[in-house]
């Protein structure tokens, strides 16, 4: 689906763009600001990405911290995700970072506590 976005095939609400990636809000915002950063070259999750391409893994977060700059959440904070495999909840099989903030996010842990 990601692969789709990046090539113009899926519209989507872009926020950041530069040769290697490509930022854009979530559909299913889980805050108030939620905006996805994708490699443009497929990499199925940030493992394979940071073995495949550190420099690439590092492009990602270089634009993670640029949406959070133009979201204006830097200096109220803001969280970076990148779920991999089951047990984390991923559901897309292509390397995403997820820029969270804009609000006070929950702790972290385990469901139902």
């Amino acid at each position: 689906m990601f692969c789709d976005i990046v090539a113009g095939k899926i519209p989507a609400t872009v926020v950041n763009k530069t040769d290697r990636t490509l930022a854009f809000r979530d559909i299913n915002p889980q805050a108030a600001t939620h905006v996805l950063v994708v490699p443009t070259e497929h990499h199925e999750d940030a493992g394979v990405l940071a073995a495949a391409d550190p420099g690439l893994l590092a492009e990602v977060l270089t634009a993670g911290v640029e949406v959070a700059r133009a979201e204006g959440i830097v200096e109220t904070g803001y969280r970076f995700v990148f779920n991999t495999g089951p047990d984390a909840g991923r559901t897309v099989f292509h390397a995403h970072l997820h820029v969270l903030g804009g609000e006070q996010l929950g702790l972290f842990g385990r469901l139902g506590r």
